[in-house]
């Protein structure tokens, strides 16, 4: 393996994007592993999109990809978007605000490198010490956890996390379709239903509030269990 792709979906993410950009560049890798930065602006309007382009000025030498969509599609479309551009042999999903911590990729990449697993995920709950903004949220996803390893036969526990790494031909292979945030339920149970283990590994996490700009809704966490159940019962 010589290069992860990071795709980072960005919507109205002006105030971090800049930071994001930064940790990720400055992450470690393990040696001989390069970086592939591919930032899908979903058709923002806060002036994310200067700050993308005053950061690649910023860094000429680094490998970023700025895509900037005409019309605002959700965070399971620009994923889609930025794994049609990657190059890279391993995908990982980075949001565009401060709750997810890049340092962490390391550790993600291990189980993919040792040949063992095709897919890592970070698990916040594996961390004892992270916290949370909203209760509701640590339960909802507990749920959906739970759900998911009920449906399919493999304990998870954070189905929701946004650090999903995979091989990319694996990824690639697998047809999605969802716009919101459906791509993480639909992602995990297509992957699942093909018979892959998941790997979890502990990561941090620095969640922020409603206020700061947390986007998802507890009915979001409905779409997934329904997107769950009717992915374990379809053709994949």
């Amino acid at each position: 393996m010589s290069l992860l792709s990071i795709i980072i979906p960005a919507y109205n993410e002006a105030g971090t994007i800049a930071r994001v950009l930064e940790k990720v560049m400055r992450a470690e890798l393990p040696d001989g592993i390069g970086k592939e930065i591919i930032v899908v602006d979903d058709c923002s309007a806060d002036g994310t999109d200067r700050e993308v382009k005053r950061t690649m000025a910023a860094h000429p030498g680094t490998l970023i990809k700025h895509i900037e969509l005409n019309k605002n599609r959700g965070k399971g479309y620009a994923v889609r978007t930025g794994i049609a551009y990657s190059t890279g042999e391993v995908i990982i999903i980075q949001d565009a605000d401060l709750e997810y911590d890049p340092d962490d990729y390391a550790a993600l990449l291990q189980p993919i490198l040792s040949g063992a697993y095709k897919v890592v995920y970070g698990s916040r709950l594996l961390n004892r010490k992270n916290n949370y903004s909203y209760r509701s949220f640590y339960w909802g996803g507990r749920l959906v956890s739970l759900i998911t390893s009920l449906l399919f036969g493999q304990k998870i526990t954070d189905e929701p996390t946004c650090y999903k790494m995979f091989d990319a031909s694996l990824l690639k292979s697998i047809p999605l379709t969802s716009d919101r945030f459906g791509f993480c339920p639909e992602v995990t149970a297509k992957v699942l239903g093909r018979g892959y283990k998941i790997k979890e590994v502990p990561i941090r996490y620095y969640p922020r509030s409603k206020k700061e700009g947390k986007k998802i809704k507890w009915s979001d966490g409905i779409e997934a269990i329904r997107l769950l159940v009717r992915y374990k019962f379809i053709r994949r």
